[in-house]
């Protein structure tokens, strides 16, 4: 069975990262259980058990709103993301849910065609399968990065 979950979480981030650096936002937060929560925090915070993010999400509402938020208030520089993820380390819980490590790097490319690496760090996941055709989903996204100097444009969802 594990292999099997490995290979299915691998399509599963493959899948995330490739709808955030198409651009498709709009499709980000179906990735997610309706009580997901999906925070982005530094390797420091996450290691001394501090529980607030740079990003806190306690809903898949609450990612549709911020990704409308993207889409219709904020003011930030175009911009896009190219994922790197590496293979999920895959455990399964007493409850059959998957927990999983996951590393990651995304390069930032501007508008001008600048291009550097924006972040990198590793996803921790508590992935479920959806009672509505058994569809992998986040009921939980941790984003620890590995530097605390976290870019002011930190717009797009990691």
């Amino acid at each position: 069975m594990l292999p099997e979950l490995q290979l299915a979480i691998l399509d599963l981030n493959a899948r995330y990262a490739q709808t955030i650096d198409d651009g498709r936002l709009e499709d980000w937060p179906e990735f997610f259980t309706e009580t997901a929560r999906y925070v982005v925090t530094t390797a420091e915070n996450f290691e001394r058990g501090l529980p607030l993010g740079i990003i806190y999400a306690t809903s898949r509402a609450m990612l549709r709103d911020r990704v409308r938020s993207l889409r219709e208030a904020n003011v930030y520089e175009a911009q896009r993301y190219r994922h790197m993820v590496s293979l999920p380390l895959v455990e399964l819980g007493p409850d059959g849910a998957a927990r999983a490590t996951t590393s990651f790097m995304v390069v930032r490319v501007m508008h001008s065609g600048e291009t550097s690496v924006f972040a990198s760090g590793r996803y921790r996941d508590h992935i479920i399968s959806d009672a509505n055709g058994g569809a992998l989903r986040f009921a939980e996204r941790i984003v620890v990065l590995d530097s605390r100097r976290v870019d002011t444009l930190l717009a797009l969802p990691l």
